[in-house]
């Protein structure tokens, strides 16, 4: 099920991450990876994440390598440990729309998004570069756990893309 896509308001928040330039057919070995490091820093330094695991697209070239930050919230800025890097989602108007269903749509969902916020004249606060867009913003929220969800059809995935202002 795909809700309608909407404008929404969104604060800075900062969050730690793993980040990796990779082509799209890497993601899944990428993503065990990046996440058994990043939870394996946030245990050991005693950090809480404040919401739900993301990836953050800040460089898209589907023919090439892309570089995505795999990524929770965290409460305040901090250093990141050996291997992550720390940010901050900007605030800022988004465009987003939320998923419930099987990763392999996501595809389909930002392309939803994308023709959605063309048809309604709103430009991303993105940047063409010759390795490929760049983005302020452009973020998957896994708002469950997959490793806790049994059935696919039940993962809630909330895709939002900054807005320029």
């Amino acid at each position: 099920m795909l809700s309608l896509p909407a404008v929404v308001e969104r604060k800075p928040q900062p969050y730690i991450a793993v980040r990796a330039r990779i082509a799209m057919a890497e993601m899944k070995p990428a993503v065990d990876k990046a996440f058994q490091t990043l939870f394996g820093w946030l245990g050991a330094n005693g950090v809480e994440p404040v919401g739900a695991a993301f990836f953050k697209y800040d460089l898209i070239d589907m023919e090439g390598k892309c570089e995505i930050e795999f990524a929770v919230l965290v409460a305040k800025d901090m250093t990141a440990g050996p291997g992550l890097v720390a940010g901050v989602l900007p605030a800022g108007r988004y465009a987003q729309v939320t998923w419930t269903g099987p990763y392999d749509a996501l595809f389909d969902v930002n392309a939803v998004l994308v023709g959605w916020a063309r048809e309604k004249g709103l430009r991303w606060d993105s940047s063409a570069t010759p390795e490929g867009e760049r983005f302020a913003a452009r973020v998957e929220i896994y708002e469950n756990n997959p490793a806790e969800v049994e059935d696919p059809n039940d993962l809630v995935t909330t895709v939002a893309i900054k807005i320029a202002d």
